[in-house]
């Protein structure tokens, strides 16, 4: 059985409709891209799966739960963990401040998150503000961590950033998968470094699902006609 699954996802906001048939299948300790062209409907579906944004039409279930009534918090609270685009950390906390805010009960402490990215122990104690955009990505993803999450989802967790942070954002999702069970959704438009990490990716077009498969069998053609400039 799927930890995560979307049929059909429809989903507005106000009278405009964003998601006109997502389909989406995450195992347990999977790593899914979720990949398409920028407005195609890729954060909207993260936001359906948050509960950050209500579903139209279609079946939600993560562990097995219909969990479309749920508010945002409950479904955090069954075990899903985002690292949203933006990074939004709470500017006036410091590092240690945003990482305990968040936390719940499990193997992910401040020990473990600082392990993951030791630059966020050298900042303990600074202001979140005063971080570059890479560290704060990385305590984004820490925060999230925090949670104890089931599945995690990284949107744009690279995006903006300098190449050297890039590689830094990369490895630890590589480190994830080799040494965790944590499932994972990863929203990027890096397929060489999406190849190296992901089991299987899910293609938007236009709010729908228009491809999905082995990350290995994502070739050439269908990259140029759903995923090129």
């Amino acid at each position: 059985m799927s930890l995560l699954s979307l049929q059909g996802i429809e989903a507005f906001y106000g009278p405009s409709q964003a998601l006109f048939g997502v389909d989406l299948e995450v195992g347990e300790g999977e790593v899914c891209a979720l990949m398409g062209r920028n407005g195609m409907g890729k954060s909207s579906t993260v936001k359906v799966i948050c509960r950050m944004l209500k579903h139209s039409g279609g079946t939600l279930r993560f562990a097995g739960e219909d969990i479309a009534g749920l508010p945002s918090f409950k479904a955090a609270r069954r075990g899903l963990g985002l690292v949203p685009e933006g990074r939004r950390c709470f500017p006036n906390l410091t590092v240690r401040e945003n990482l305990i805010a968040a936390a719940r009960p499990g193997d992910w402490t401040l020990d473990g998150v600082t392990g993951l990215f030791p630059r966020l122990a050298e900042r303990r104690d600074q202001m979140a503000a005063s971080l570059s955009g890479g560290e704060q990505q990385m305590l984004a993803i820490g925060r999230a961590l925090m949670t104890n999450p089931r599945l995690m989802m990284l949107d744009e967790a690279t995006e903006g950033l300098a190449p050297v942070v890039r590689q830094e954002i990369w490895a630890a999702v590589r480190r994830l998968k080799a040494e965790t069970g944590l499932a994972l959704i990863v929203v990027d438009k890096s397929i060489a470094e999406l190849r190296g990490v992901a089991d299987r990716a899910v293609v938007l077009e236009r709010g729908a699902t228009v491809w999905s498969g082995a990350m290995g069998a994502l070739d050439a053609s269908v990259a140029e006609r759903y995923l090129g400039v």
